[in-house]
């Protein structure tokens, strides 16, 4: 929620004059807020102090929504600068020509309600400055995490806290992957086929599976929690497709389970930011470890409140629209009784920490040969790094090859790819087979 809303005059609104309403965008999300407005059109009124009215809806094939009738236009433009107007709803995604019309909204001092994670990791920016020049206010809670309450938390009932970190899963497409490979054993592919089979993957899987949607999501969150502008550009991003089913079978016997996890937290002196997304082991034990299917839930460390756990849908139509109900009820009281929402806070400027400096763990499993001398010129390669190794664990052996897992003590990212690097050059090396970070969530925000 960023953005505010130059004092308005209660008298316009005198006599329960309506709150009036666009939508860009009718599709899985888009339908069903249309839904819960004409449904809930009473409580609402109730809730806002004037009733909220629904005078205009964006789509591209209007043929499609035949029940919306007059209601519908393919001219976005015209509709969010119609003088009439008070808050629009953008539901459609995308950057171009989204991004134009928010602003062209924003400009003309029309309140914005959006779920549009990828345009407010990208240049939320210019939106937060579009909507602070006029005084509309912009509210994005659908933008992250679906249905759960969490920006806001973030924004506002944390408000008097110093939080230290923010980390889960954001993405309910590749935490359904991950957590039927755990049940089942099945291969990554085999996973992603059931879950576009059900429905929660798309026909190109690629934003989800990628890290790209999680990224966004993350750089939202970052810039929330620390007061600072972070950017989609500015998180490290990787994804689920390398994880197998050996990967899976590995972290059981380690006692932890593999998530894509999107992890934000203050490091450093001086002080910095890290925004990160990417595969990792964490503990079994871990509330995060439990959240299976397409559920989302995340951690949120303060110094004062300590560890809170935010869990629910993280996706679908019904469950995103009523994130997007909240800030338009939200945005709507503020229009009634002359107010206006939080700012865009960005006044501790931190820097982007690089991920190279970021200290983490490693997991690596290698083909190695199996002869005399392997496990010391393998543990040479790693202290020639400066890595200290935690265990090492040796299966199979034929005389041939073997395989060996090597984890690592807490050290620089680049250290240890430097050092995995090297590990892939030796002759000794058959193959790195994979290599997963390991993260301890219940640990304090790292220093160094």
């Amino acid at each position: 929620m960023i953005g505010g809303r130059k004092q308005a005059e209660p008298a316009e609104r005198v006599g329960g004059a309506p709150i009036r309403v666009a939508m860009l965008g009718c599709g899985t999300v888009g339908g069903e807020v249309v839904r819960l407005l004409r449904e809930q059109a009473t409580d609402l009124a109730a809730r806002v102090g004037a009733p909220v009215e629904l005078v205009g809806v964006a789509v591209r094939r209007p043929h499609r929504h035949p029940e919306l009738g007059e209601l519908l236009t393919t001219d976005a433009s015209a509709l969010v600068t119609r003088p009439d107007l008070d808050v629009v709803v953008e539901v459609i995604g995308g950057i171009e020509p989204v991004r134009t019309w928010l602003l062209e909204a924003l400009k003309a001092g029309k309140s914005v309600v959006t779920a549009n994670k990828a345009l407010l990791a990208e240049d939320g920016a210019a939106l937060a400055e579009a909507a602070d020049s006029s005084g509309a206010d912009l509210y994005y809670e659908a933008s992250v995490a679906g249905a759960i309450p969490l920006l806001r938390p973030l924004r506002e009932s944390l408000a008097g806290d110093r939080i230290t970190r923010v980390a889960g899963i954001v993405n309910g497409t590749t935490n359904f992957i991950l957590s039927s490979m755990a049940a089942s054993g099945a291969s990554y592919a085999d996973a992603l086929d059931e879950a576009t089979r059900l429905g929660y993957a798309e026909a190109d899987p690629s934003a989800d599976v990628d890290g790209y949607d999680a990224a966004s999501k993350a750089a939202i969150l970052a810039s929330l929690a620390f007061h600072t502008r972070v950017t989609a550009a500015d998180v490290h991003c990787e994804g689920i497709r390398d994880v197998s089913a050996v990967d899976i079978a590995a972290a059981r016997r380690l006692g932890c389970v593999i998530k894509l996890l999107a992890i934000c937290e203050r490091t450093g002196d001086p002080e910095s930011v890290s925004a990160r997304v990417y595969p990792a082991m964490i503990p079994a034990v871990h509330p995060l470890a439990a959240v299976d299917g397409a559920f989302n839930a995340v951690f949120v460390e303060a110094e004062a409140a300590g560890q809170l756990m935010f869990y629910g849908q993280g996706a679908g139509g019904a469950p995103t629209a009523s994130a997007v109900l909240g800030d338009l009820v939200a945005v709507a009281r503020n229009l009634v009784v002359g107010g206006r929402g939080p700012r865009e806070s960005t006044y501790a400027s931190l820097p982007v920490r690089p991920m190279g400096s970021v200290p983490t763990r490693y997991h690596v499993s290698l083909d190695v040969a199996d002869r005399a001398g392997v496990l010391a010129t393998i543990s040479g390669a790693f202290a020639a790094q400066g890595v200290s190794i935690a265990a090492v664990r040796q299966t199979g052996g034929d005389g041939t090859s073997a395989r060996l897992v090597v984890v690592t003590h807490v050290a620089p990212e680049a250290a240890l790819a430097a050092t995995v690097r090297e590990l892939a050059r030796l002759e000794i090396v058959n193959g790195v087979e994979s290599v997963l970070r390991v993260e301890e969530l219940g640990r304090k925000g790292v220093a160094g």
